[in-house]
């Protein structure tokens, strides 16, 4: 069976193999996920938000002690978790991007209305 993942929010679709992690899934739709430890469930930084219809595969022993309760928010590591079928997982904006955008967004409301 195939699985197709959907990321968000970009709304990148991608067909998958049944057993297919969400990291190499989101490498396959062309997306960037922040890993440090190659997909070993050491870093944490690979966290996603799956929505709770999500078809996954069974959470292992190992992820769940990692996650420690947030698999019940729907978290998931995305070098650990595996497609079952249809999943629609949330992409983690990157953390350099996040603080540009707050800067931007700081800068514009101090200057309001001020034209140039």
């Amino acid at each position: 069976m195939n699985g197709e993942v959907r990321f968000l929010p970009s709304g990148k679709t991608v067909k998958v193999l049944r057993g297919t992690t969400l990291l190499d899934a989101a490498r396959l739709a062309g997306l960037s996920i922040r890993t440090r430890c190659g997909g070993k469930a050491a870093c944490f930084m690979c966290k996603m938000t799956v929505s709770p219809e999500s078809e996954l595969l069974p959470i292992s022993d190992n992820e769940r002690r990692k996650l420690s309760g947030l698999e019940e928010r729907h978290i998931r590591l995305a070098c650990q978790a595996r497609v079952g079928g249809c999943v629609s997982a949330e992409v983690p904006l990157d953390p350099l991007r996040a603080a540009v955008e707050r800067q931007l967004a700081r800068q514009a409301e101090e200057e309001g209305d001020k034209l140039w």
